[in-house]
């Protein structure tokens, strides 16, 4: 078992290595085999990324290490139901990665139906293009909010600290990787989304159309929205033809980091 120090010490550089490693792969996919004509990179790109920058800071400021320690404490006091309930050790970590998969789809699909969640979480729907920098677009709010709901899922469920920081991995990398403008041949797509959310799956959630954005809501694996009659196979529009974004803040000054952590505190089309 790895000492407290070494799980504290190695997690940030392995998730910032993997983030960095996986965004320049994604980045050089698109450029080299595109889904959709996407454009105004230069004016999206800085702020999405500098968002990025400001929400690792928030966590990093506010609740430094948070999930990693609190999975370190309650591994050493044997809390939570996967020490309570008999369980081979690669099966638990198993478990613990799916559980935290499903409860990430929940809290994703809470925040398209309570209003107070929808006014943060509008943000990552308002991007008039989808790329993989749109995988990291949230508001620092959210984050915060979702590492509150990690940390309760992890003192109930008492996964491992190597499960919460391969979770955390995943997320991170499926959320960029179904939110890249990659294109894939129809029959790997097909394929894919048997088990994992891929690009096209996820393009539908962000159409204009309220029908479309509140369906398909998976980042990692895709039987959530089976499972719970969720799923839209494909935009009504159309891929290469679909609006992506929402009906409103589509200014271009809303491509602005200023006006992006604003969004939640105003109304439609207010500066």
């Amino acid at each position: 078992m790895i000492t407290e120090t070494g799980n504290l010490n190695i997690e940030p550089y392995l998730r910032l290595g993997m983030f960095v490693g996986i965004l320049l792969i994604m980045m050089l996919a698109e450029y080299l085999f595109p889904r959709r004509e996407e454009q105004f990179r230069a004016r999206r790109w800085p702020s999405n990324l500098l968002l990025v920058v400001l929400n690792t800071l928030a966590v990093r400021l506010i609740l430094p290490g948070a999930t990693v320690a609190l999975a370190l404490w309650v591994e050493s006091r044997g809390i939570g139901l996967f020490h309570w309930v008999p369980m081979l050790g690669w099966l638990s970590f198993i478990a613990a990665v799916v559980v935290l998969d499903m409860l990430i789809y929940w809290q994703h699909r809470f925040s398209h139906t309570i209003p107070m969640l929808w006014q943060f979480h509008r943000l990552h729907h308002a991007d008039t293009m989808i790329d993989v920098t749109t995988g990291s677009r949230f508001h620092p709010v959210e984050i915060l909010f979702s590492t509150l709901v990690k940390l309760t899922a992890i003192l109930l469920l008492g996964p491992s600290a190597w499960a919460v920081i391969i979770f955390e991995i995943l997320l991170n990398g499926t959320a960029m990787f179904n939110h890249s403008n990659i294109n894939l041949p129809f029959a790997v797509d097909r394929l894919l989304r048997k088990l994992l959310v891929t690009p096209d799956m996820h393009r539908v959630h962000h159409s204009i159309h309220a029908r479309e954005y509140n369906q398909n809501f998976g980042f990692n694996l895709s039987v959530w929205d089976y499972w719970f009659d969720s799923y839209t196979a494909q935009p009504e529009d159309g891929h290469l033809q679909m609006k992506i974004g929402l009906p409103y803040f589509r200014e271009a000054e809303e491509s602005r980091l200023s006006n992006m952590v604003t969004q939640p505190f105003r109304t439609a089309n207010e500066k």
